[in-house]
């Protein structure tokens, strides 16, 4: 036994040198950095396991089977260790597990052949043989075994069925009718949200859950505009939900172009080019939809299913153009330069009657004229008299942007009826000639829902430049940013605000199309609003008044702004939450265990106290990041049942702020100067602090917090209930080797629900259109996209009596996801 202990003088294999020496140089380095992790309060673990394998690297020279032995005992302390940390998590324990057992596979791969390079007297030889052996298979059949029941469980799934949730009475008006005033027909799609109450619900029933599987291609169009061209904001993106009337799909591109095709076959009868100038400011260049004025007493547009029906719609509309320079019925697209343009549905010519020759200048009585700086990116608000404009404005570029005024135009000539200023809010009469409104004040950026039986528009709402520090905002923009606003349609004036978050440092505007909804709460019907946030609430508030219909709770928040500012004590969070959990440095996650280590020294180098922890200098983690539980995209709502499909992300990123030396000096634009006009983002010039935001991820581009990092869940408004919750999504298009693991992935574009029980989702991050079993939330059919689809998906009857699914696949810039120009529609086998 002692001659097996011994070393002798015959060297040791080259190939268990080699394997020594990785073990030796990883173990120095984990060591190091585990050290390092250690001395700032984190765990002894990677400091620990390198000095066990630089000692393993060593015995690897010479003392074989001690080599084995220890590794053994390591791979058990390591695996006991990452059930500690995070139970039967699989991806999780594959971070921690991962390489220890890829090295304790080599090692007994090369035992065989480090005996055969070994001479037949060599006692090594009998070191290389079973026990040691045998102890590491069992240690690594340990993991195996863990493995295999990680596999078989989702601990961050919910189980659950909606088939229990109690359908509204049948009697009631429909949602639509009631917040629109106008029916919109079954087959049909009129606005953003397919109506003005913004619930991306379809009640046509031809595709169901049990035939979902058969939807196939039914043509696809390609509209020519893609991004890339000059001049083109990083944010190029392909967002637009088409609008179906009469037997017409009416959409814009991201270049402003403006498109009419036949429903059915897809087929192009008209073009709009607006020829927006060049040379822009644009920090985002898209268009997300069109809006639709019916002509006057109509729910509809004559319809069009015919070549002689079509020509009698355009002859008809022509007639009164050429007569009155008015359109029976118009479509509404703002432009990047900031137009807002009617055009006739029917032959794509601008209505003259509107504005001066078709268009109103957004530009007019606005502050700080930049072109391309502030124009609407999302539809605007038709009503029977009045078309209601937001915008958009350069995000942390200065403290001298724009302002956030919205404006209310009369429908038939364009004329402004009242304007509403959050930062001079009381002021709602038309600004007078030469008079400009409050520069940087909280804009409106995203979608507006209408109800017109309470003659109420509900305006989500964002901030006032910069984001990140507030020292300077005034009491009306405190009590109007990031909040839903209701005004009064007649006149402009604020009926009531509900704040979503106080003093909000986060970048935490309200990016969702508020969803106007009766639901029955507790046997009482309540006309509800439901506005998700990116924090991640769904805050469900009685449309009429503002006031909570599910309770919302003030939480303490943390202390300590940056110099000169301050931060709310309290911070408001819904019974109804996608709130993620407080991080601990073992929520950190990588591919490796090396890059998780990296993830775990930033996190302690970082400020974090959990939610709401304010920018700094130091830099600090904000979970989750302005990109948002929930953005543009919104939820999709059933009116009937009440039921609500969400796709909940989490991303967290990091905020630090920059001291400004003076007003003009750039200090974090990391890819160099901006081109051309393009504008230099999170500079705040005019600001004490610029800001550099990004993703919290490893030197890999890995997410340092562990998957999934998207989700689709059903709740049930009723009684405020998450019924079930399930990952949603690869990572196919997302790590360099294209390999579809469902770990679960962020999505970006709004879902649709239909009354066949099926939804459906485009924006996942992995380039396709999914179809799911609303009553439990499981995915029953796929199509691959030709590109990315952050858009969100509608659905329409055609010509041909099917159901149609139309979703577009163009991409988008920010996310990095594949450019294109597809227009695809989908509908089952004609019968």
């Amino acid at each position: 036994m002692s001659s097996v202990l011994a070393p002798t003088p015959s060297p040791a294999p080259w190939l268990a040198r080699i394997l020594g020496g990785v073990l030796l140089v990883a173990g120095f380095v984990l060591l190091a950095a585990g050290g390092w992790l250690a001395s700032v309060g984190g765990s002894w673990y990677y400091a620990l396991t390198g000095l066990a394998w630089a000692v393993i690297g060593a015995l690897m020279w010479g003392r074989l089977r001690e080599a084995v032995y220890v590794y053994a005992a390591c791979f058990i302390a390591s695996l006991a260790w990452s059930l500690w940390e995070v139970g039967l998590d699989w991806w999780p324990l594959a971070a921690r597990m991962g390489v220890p057992f890829i090295i304790g596979a080599v090692l007994l791969v090369l035992m065989p052949t480090m005996r055969r390079h070994l001479p037949l007297d060599d006692p090594r030889r009998v070191a290389l043989r079973s026990p040691p052996a045998v102890v590491l298979m069992v240690s690594m059949a340990a993991f195996a075994a863990v493995a295999l029941v990680s596999w078989t469980r989702d601990l961050h799934a919910i189980e659950g069925s909606m088939q229990d949730a109690a359908p509204a009475s049948a009697s009631r008006p429909t949602a639509a009718a009631s917040a629109t005033g106008a029916e919109v027909p079954d087959g049909e799609w009129h606005a953003y949200g397919r109506t003005a109450a913004g619930q991306r619900y379809s009640p046509l029933t031809q595709i169901t859950a049990a035939n979902v599987g058969d939807l196939k291609l039914a043509w696809e169009f390609h509209t020519g505009d893609k991004r890339g061209q000059p001049g083109d904001p990083k944010e190029t993106t392909f967002e637009v939900t088409p609008l179906k009337i009469g037997e017409r799909l009416f959409l814009c591109t991201p270049h402003q172009q403006v498109l009419a095709l036949e429903a059915t076959t897809g087929r192009e009868l008209w073009r709009y080019d607006p020829q927006v100038r060049g040379e822009l400011a644009l920090q985002h260049l898209t268009c997300r939809g069109l809006s639709y004025q019916p002509p006057s007493g109509a729910a509809q547009a004559p319809d069009t299913t015919s070549a002689a029906s079509a020509a009698s719609a355009t002859d008809a509309t022509a007639g009164a153009t050429a007569s009155t320079g008015a359109c029976a019925a118009k479509l509404f697209m703002p432009t990047a330069d900031g137009r807002l343009i009617a055009l006739d549905p029917a032959t794509g010519k601008t209505c003259p009657a509107f504005g001066r020759n078709g268009a109103v200048d957004l530009w007019a009585g606005m502050p700080n004229v930049k072109p391309g700086a502030y124009y609407a990116t999302s539809p605007v608000v038709v009503t029977r008299q009045r078309v209601i404009v937001g915008g958009t404005v350069l995000d942390n570029a200065s403290t001298k942007e724009q302002s956030g005024v919205i404006r209310a135009y009369d429908i038939q000539t364009g004329a402004l009826v009242w304007n509403w200023d959050s930062a001079n809010p009381d002021a709602t009469a038309p600004l007078a000639a030469g008079q400009t409104y409050t520069p940087n004040s909280p804009n409106s950026w995203s979608v507006a829902s209408v109800d017109e039986t309470l003659g109420l528009v509900y305006l989500p709402m964002g901030n006032q430049p910069p984001d990140q520090w507030g020292g300077k905002r005034s009491p009306a923009v405190e009590k109007h940013s990031s909040s839903v606003v209701a005004l009064e349609l007649a006149t402009g004036r604020a009926k009531w605000v509900f704040q979503t978050v106080h003093h909000d440092l986060w970048d935490y505007d309200v990016p969702s199309q508020p969803v106007l909804v009766d639901l029955t709460v507790k046997g009482q019907r309540v006309p509800a609003l439901v506005q998700p946030t990116k924090q991640g609430e769904l805050f469900v508030l009685d449309r009429r008044d503002g006031t909570p219909v599910f309770p919302v709770t003030e939480t303490p928040a943390p202390q300590g702004a940056a110099a000169g500012d301050f931060t709310a004590p309290t911070q408001p969070v819904s019974a109804i939450s996608f709130n993620p959990p407080a991080l601990k440095e073992r929520d950190m996650w990588g591919v490796t265990m090396f890059d998780q280590l990296w993830c775990r020294i930033a996190f302690h180098q970082l400020r974090y106290e959990g939610r709401f922890t304010p920018p700094s200098t130091q830099g600090s983690i904000i979970n989750p990041g302005n990109f948002g539980v929930f953005n543009w995209g919104s939820i999709a709502v059933d009116p009937v049942r009440g039921l609500a499909f969400t796709t909940p992300a989490v991303l967290a990123f990091t905020s630090t702020l920059v001291p400004r030396p003076d007003a003009t000096t750039q200090l974090v634009q990391d890819d160099g100067p901006p081109t051309g006009a393009l504008p230099a983002l999170n500079e705040n010039f005019g600001a004490p602090f610029a800001a550099r935001m990004k993703p919290f991820t490893s030197p890999l581009g890995i997410p340092c917090q562990a998957p999934p990092w998207g989700t689709v869940a059903g709740v049930d408004l009723n009684n405020g209930r998450v019924v079930w919750r399930h990952r949603n999504g690869t990572v196919r298009d997302l790590s360099p080797v294209p390999v579809p693991i469902k770990l679960g992935v962020p999505s970006l574009g709004g879902p649709l629900m239909t009354a066949g029980g099926v939804a459906f989702l485009s924006g996942s991050m992995d380039d396709y259109v999914r179809a799911y079993d609303v009553n439990n939330g499981r995915q029953i059919w796929q199509d691959r996209l030709p590109a990315g689809g952050q858009a969100t998906p509608m659905s329409y009857l055609g010509a041909d009596g099917r159901q149609y699914l139309l979703v577009v696949a163009g991409g988008h810039g920010s996310t990095g996801t594949r450019p294109g120009d597809s227009v695809r529609a989908y509908a089952l086998e004609k019968r």
